[in-house]
């Protein structure tokens, strides 16, 4: 366990392109691609460029093996409901991947247009393609959070590796942060409740503040909500990272589609999430200019309550507390109890706000 630290920032690469990521940097917001483009190299490049123009900083895709994934059994399990892409589910998976020839071109591209490019390898065999492909980030999904052979195999590579959390008990969790922290600290733990959609009352924000006590490491949110509420309060709760899948349009046929947010919202998402960024930059009390503005309009001063004669001494009766003109012209409500009892050098009419300089003393 690394508890009772501040997390650290991460630095990404990828290809040109270089983000700080964790404690103090932007919130990095990921694209999640997954296979959205449905194994169509030409959506999948829509994907990348509408995810650059939605103010993105990321794209992350998936690779898998289906032979090194699956048994033969499951692959020859049939699948023939409405998000089918093959009479059986070996089939299925196959008619979703992307070459890793296709993967380098997404990459080139997200690179060209300032994005990071990284996957979520499902197997070995994909992962050893993504370290051949040049990735700087690895991703390993909240099913893969037992997987550690899987895990080490990843952190071994010494690349930043993000970890989701879904489906996953915290004594699952600090066996694969035990396993990663073997090999590097370059760790993220995304909190996620891996339901599509999920539920607001399933998502539990507050645990990220757990995990993020719990391990010491930089923690984000994966979000498979609907809407855009729970993403932009995890920002606003200090996440360093926030992913959410990504796709052209919600109606296409695909269990990701239904969580997956289309460019308006994902661009609206990142639009708040900048604005949280900002709201959070001070923590301490103070007032702006716009608030002396204000004060200056709205707040009170204390004025005569009737017409007083020079040398009256002053009473509770004598005065009330009204919007007279600049404040800072006159006495404040808050100066009450000094004033009690001084006198006036001049004689002052109902409602003429008192001063400094009309009081003895």
């Amino acid at each position: 366990m690394l508890q009772n630290r501040i997390p650290a920032t991460l630095e990404v690469r990828s290809g040109p392109v270089n983000k700080r990521v964790g404690f103090g940097a932007p919130c990095f917001l990921v694209a999640e691609i997954g296979q959205n483009h449905q194994g169509d190299p030409a959506k999948a490049r829509e994907l990348v460029m509408a995810a650059a123009r939605c103010g993105a900083d990321a794209v992350k895709f998936q690779k898998r093996d289906v032979d090194a994934l699956l048994t033969r059994a499951g692959q020859a399990r049939p699948y023939t409901g409405p998000n089918s892409f093959g009479p059986t589910y070996g089939e299925h998976r196959r008619a979703l991947e992307l070459s890793l020839d296709q993967l380098a071109e997404c990459k080139t591209l997200a690179e060209s247009l300032g994005l990071v490019f990284f996957a979520t390898p499902w197997d070995p065999v994909s992962l050893d393609q993504l370290a051949r492909l040049g990735v700087g980030l690895l991703k390993i999904c909240s099913a893969d959070v037992i997987n550690l052979p899987l895990i080490r195999k990843a952190a071994a590579l010494q690349l930043p590796l993000i970890i989701s959390t879904g489906m996953s008990e915290l004594a699952e969790i600090d066996a694969a942060v035990a396993n990663a922290t073997r090999f590097h600290e370059q760790i993220i733990l995304l909190h996620c409740n891996s339901t599509y959609p999920c539920p607001p009352e399933e998502i539990s924000l507050p645990v990220m503040e757990l995990i993020r006590r719990r391990y010491g490491l930089p923690v984000g949110y994966s979000g498979h909500e609907l809407g855009l509420g729970p993403s932009v309060a995890a920002a606003a709760l200090g996440a360093c990272v926030i992913e959410r899948h990504f796709t052209l349009d919600r109606r296409l046929p695909g269990t990701d589609h239904q969580a997956s947010l289309e460019p308006a919202e994902f661009a609206s998402l990142a639009s708040m999430v900048r604005d949280v960024e900002k709201a959070r930059l001070v923590g301490e009390k103070q007032v702006f200019a716009g608030e002396r503005n204000a004060a200056a309009k709205l707040r009170k001063s204390l004025v005569a309550a009737r017409d007083l004669p020079a040398n009256h001494r002053l009473g509770a009766e004598d005065f009330l507390a009204k919007s007279a003109g600049d404040p800072r012209d006159g006495i404040s409500p808050l100066d009450l109890e000094r004033i009690m009892g001084k006198k006036l050098l001049v004689a002052v009419r109902q409602d003429e706000m008192l001063a400094w300089n009309m009081l003895t003393g």
